[in-house]
């Protein structure tokens, strides 16, 4: 669809600034959204979803939703239409969780040691992206980890699913006004430092920004002081306390081997690297490479979290021109698995840990472990 369709369209269709206009080919359902008449029109873009039900304001369903950014507007998810996605899980769990999780590809097992829990379908959510990536559930589950209210993302939203980067890290803000004070973030990555190796786990000290560089960020527009500052800042973006927490976690869970603390990048993909791009890469001090996390990250600073992320290393990152490997998402999957319970173990005693912080108490040794 072009831009002189989508000029008549809005035209003929008379969309008025604050509604969402959604094409199946036939017909148009308004709904709230940032819209404007043809008059206003600064951009649009054109997003299409695989087929999924959809709810009001969230791209999906198969259709084509056009979506028009003003220059100097807030993001089409504003703080009123965040509240609602928030208010709905709240009327609907008595778990007030602190801390947030989300789940990296293959990582979404956590999820299912809660108890007591509440599941919802992101379908179900108002205004709530669609996951459609393999290995991410497409569920926001509240419960008890361990006896600590927790929710927990299984799936997220990734720019290489056509989603811009606000959309990415919406979910962030609707944990912020859940009262979710604490972030835990995971993801799947390839190992670019060679000491790492397939199933290693990279503590993340910092990151490298591609898209912020390039002027892209999930922060782009007004800004929303509710939420935040318009210049937050990023230098201390991963909490040093959960940092060293994790090290002597692993220290007890028999795990330090394999864990390691280094600088993540998130490039855009959905393809992987190229040897030439990992060897750019490499000499800006990148350790691990993923498509994720970031947007997720810098959000939930921007919301006054502290947080703590970590990468599933999941393959070693082809550097070599003479290799004949090719790396592909059935061996990200097959690693995440393998290390499904350990993985497990080592969240689930952050969780419980990061909870006594906050009440001030903290027993002798603290240890979960399962079968």
């Amino acid at each position: 669809m072009n831009m002189e369709t989508i000029e008549r369209l809005t035209s003929e269709l008379q969309i008025e600034k604050g509604e969402t206009a959604e094409f199946d080919g036939k017909q148009k359902k308004p709904n709230n959204g940032a819209m404007s008449r043809k008059k206003n029109i600064r951009k649009a873009s054109i997003v299409e979803q695989p087929a999924a039900p959809v709810t009001a304001n969230a791209s999906g369903g198969g259709r084509e939703v056009l979506e028009f950014v003003f220059p100097g507007d807030p993001t089409p998810f504003t703080y009123d239409v965040i509240k609602q996605s928030a208010d709905f899980l709240l009327a609907r769990t008595k778990h007030r969780p602190k801390i947030g999780i989300i789940c990296g590809s293959g990582l979404g097992g956590l999820a299912e040691l809660l108890k007591d829990k509440d599941e919802f379908q992101y379908e179900e959510i108002p205004n709530f992206p669609v996951s459609t990536v393999q290995g991410h559930a497409g569920r926001m589950v509240i419960g008890l980890l361990a006896d600590v209210p927790v929710v927990c993302m299984q799936g997220r939203f990734h720019a290489y699913e056509g989603y811009p980067l606000w959309k990415c890290a919406m979910p962030v803000r609707v944990m912020k006004l859940l009262g979710v004070k604490t972030l835990i973030v995971t993801n799947a990555a390839g190992g670019l430092n060679p000491d790492y190796k397939a199933g290693d786990i990279m503590v993340i000290r910092d990151h490298v920004n591609i898209q912020g560089m390039a002027g892209d960020s999930p922060l782009k527009g007004r800004n929303e002081e509710r939420f935040g500052p318009r210049f937050p800042a990023m230098n201390n973006a991963y909490n040093k306390t959960y940092r060293k927490m994790a090290f002597q976690l692993a220290k007890e869970l028999g795990m330090s081997d394999s864990m390691h603390e280094g600088v993540y990048v998130m490039l855009g993909g959905p393809t992987y690297e190229t040897v030439a791009e990992l060897k750019f890469l490499r000499l800006f001090g990148i350790d691990a490479v993923g498509m994720s996390t970031v947007p997720e990250v810098v959000v939930a600073r921007h919301c006054g979290m502290s947080v703590f992320a970590f990468s599933l290393i999941t393959n070693e990152c082809i550097t070599n021109y003479e290799s004949s490997n090719e790396a592909n998402h059935e061996e990200v999957i097959a690693a995440a698995n393998k290390r499904q319970t350990d993985l497990k173990v080592l969240v689930t005693n952050m969780v419980i840990q990061m909870s006594e912080d906050a009440l001030g108490v903290r027993t002798p040794k603290t240890s979960v472990s399962y079968e």
